[in-house]
């Protein structure tokens, strides 16, 4: 191709990807920063995603792919929502404006997807751990000239698992594991606790660090001996360093410490990655960049834009309002609450905005803790605030609950200590796709001795179970909500937090229902009743543990359809299914759930796709009679 052998500017699509990148030189790569800022900011607004990190990550992602040769080299994305950029460049250009929508590629690294995405990750702090798999791998294959790079946000120093990787990565001494920070000073929520200000210690190494590139940079210039005195330099240069600087942590767990270098200088970066592919042992490299680089409103605001829905180009303000959702009507009853309680506190795992606690960490900072990106630690932290009686509320998305299975059972559950757990984005949460989907919660929480669950279908009903979990059980109790707003098409003057019944009076068919499809259930009832098909209806709102009441009420139906947005394994439906067994039902009982992994697209197609909207329980039923 002419344009790249002449240094002309070339565009993405002129482009075989990712081979052609190592052809251009520097101005043609800044050229292509470019083009995909305005690609990720075009397609973003349309379809929503993950802005900020993005924009933050094409000058690196443009480096690593000039240095390394994917996918042989293995490159893997932690958290995958700063992949945008990867995928663009590895042939998926012309299928980007498809990300996160149904039938499009997905917003987090899909090893099904590209031979490039090497490995899921869709939660944070992984990565180092499977890169220590793959090098060993290789080492068992015989790949000694291939490299396996981590790349790793700031945030995610924040949980445990990265230090578990790396304790162990660092053991190696000969292996090519090479781990990249991306280090933008803001996670989700902002960075916190000590290692918030260890980064900072580290930034104020970087003068150091530019002076001594620079002194390199001429020593290899001098004729004739100048390449042999760099390489003596390069030898010294451990024992010179720790004369002047303190050893890292990093360097502690046996990680060679590069950095940090500024991680919007593909010069710089190209330099720091050839030297860090010359020592053959684990090394760490620590990249300084700013999140939403290159769009006004995303450096601005980046926690905003982290992940956003749509939103207009020219103002950078999203399309729909976050005040009209569930986890600000939460975020806000919890502040009134706690204004008459001083034993609430409120714990999130670096989600405050995502969560609604934004309201309570400025009335309460006292009684408001951010512990970063580390479900774990924050359970077994709000066991110790219940230890001491205190009512500690743990807001946190459904998806992300499912890595602190351990903590909930052994620390929470068998000391028989009340928490409460707020968990939002339970159920379909849409386009984030399989790793983000909220359908785990249920089967995992019923599965522990002493624990109420409650499941909502409105924001006056989020209210009353709320309270109720934080003043009538005595054990883990939770109440799960799902993503967005409320669509409510029933009378709201029957709300409690037990159960409902509604009867036709005659009819043998029950449909059950709870949460926010329980809304679909009861439009799909009145669908019905129009074509004189008549259908009782059981609305659960404390969904766990089970009322064996409630099955000795509906033994008597000849027909009951159990709808759930939940796992079926471990799920209510399987639970009422068992107690009917046990009283000897003889009618038909069927139950429509989530059922597999679900893929990206809007929470309306997936919700019908599983069956659990007003036309398809409506088609269920009549089904039935046929």
């Amino acid at each position: 191709m002419n344009l790249i052998n002449d240094g002309g500017r070339v565009s993405l699509s002129e482009l075989t990807l990712p081979e052609d990148l190592k052809k251009l030189s520097l101005r043609q790569c800044r050229y292509l920063c470019s083009e995909i800022r305005s690609k990720l900011v075009s397609v973003i607004s349309n379809n929503g995603g993950h802005l900020a990190s993005n924009l933050g990550v094409v000058e690196l992602t443009m480096a690593i792919h000039r240095n390394f040769d994917s996918p042989d080299d293995r490159i893997i994305w932690d958290v995958g929502h700063q992949s945008y950029v990867h995928k663009i460049l590895t042939g998926r250009l012309e299928q980007f404006q498809t990300i996160r929508q149904d039938g499009g590629i997905s917003g987090f690294p899909k090893p099904e997807e590209s031979e490039h995405d090497v490995f899921i990750c869709g939660h944070s702090s992984n990565s180092i751990s499977a890169g220590c798999g793959m090098m060993e791998a290789m080492r068992l294959q015989g790949k000694d000239n291939n490299y396996v790079v981590a790349v790793v946000g700031d945030g995610a120093m924040t949980g445990g698992m990265f230090y578990e990787g790396m304790n162990n990565g660092g053991r190696e001494k000969n292996s090519n594991l090479i781990v990249i920070l991306n280090d933008n000073d803001m996670s989700i929520s902002k960075s916190v606790g000590s290692l918030a200000g260890y980064l900072t210690s580290l930034r104020n190494t970087e003068k150091y660090l530019h002076t001594k590139r620079r002194l390199e940079k001429n020593i290899v210039n001098i004729p004739i001996v100048g390449t042999r005195v760099a390489k003596g330099i390069k030898n010294a240069k451990d024992s010179i360093k720790s004369a002047i600087l303190e050893k890292t942590i990093f360097e502690d767990m046996g990680f060679v410490y590069l950095g940090p270098v500024n991680g919007h200088s593909l010069s710089e970066l190209e330099q720091v990655m050839h030297m860090a592919k010359s020592y053959h042992c684990p090394v760490f490299i620590h990249v300084r960049t700013i999140k939403g680089k290159g769009y006004l409103p995303a450096e601005q605001n980046p926690g905003e834009y982290h992940g956003i829905s749509r939103f207009d180009i020219v103002t950078g303000n999203p399309e729909v309002s976050a005040d009209d959702s569930y986890s600000t009507v939460f975020g806000k009853e919890l502040v009134r609450l706690a204004e008459q309680d001083d034993r609430i506190c409120a714990i999130t795992a670096a989600m405050k905005y995502g969560t609604g606690l934004q309201y309570f960490a400025e009335r309460f900072p006292e009684r408001f803790y951010d512990v970063g990106i580390a479900e774990q630690h924050a359970v077994t932290f709000a066991g110790g605030l219940a230890s001491m009686g205190q009512i500690p509320v743990f807001a946190v998305y459904s998806t992300f609950l499912q890595r602190a299975c351990d903590q909930l059972i052994h620390d929470i559950g068998i000391g028989k200590l009340h928490i409460v757990l707020a968990i939002d984005r339970a159920g379909v949460v849409g386009e984030d796709g399989e790793t983000h989907q909220g359908l785990f919660d249920i089967s995992i929480l019923s599965a522990i001795p002493n624990t109420v669950i409650y499941s909502p279908s409105c924001y006056d009903e989020l209210k009353l179970c709320l309270k109720k979990a934080i003043y009538t059980n005595s054990g883990i109790s939770a109440v799960r909500y799902p993503r967005g707003a409320e669509e409510v098409d029933f009378n709201r003057d029957y709300l409690n937090t037990d159960h409902i019944l509604i009867q036709s009076g005659d009819s043998d068919v029950l449909v059950i229902s709870y949460g926010r499809i329980y809304n679909e259930a009861y439009r799909a009832r009145k669908v019905l009743e129009k074509e004189g098909i008549k259908c009782d209806l059981l609305k659960l709102t404390k969904i766990f543990p089970v009322c064996r009441e409630i099955a000795e009420q509906i033994v008597k139906y000849k027909r009951i359809i159990f709808f759930e947005e939940a796992m079926p394994s471990g799920s209510i439906s399987e639970k009422i299914g068992e107690m009917l067994l046990e009283l000897g039902y003889s009618g038909e009982y069927r139950r429509v759930t989530a059922g597999g992994f679900v893929k990206q697209a809007s929470i309306k197609v997936s919700l019908d796709r599983l069956g659990l909207t007003c036309d398809r329980m409506a088609e269920y039923v009549r089904a039935g009679r046929d």
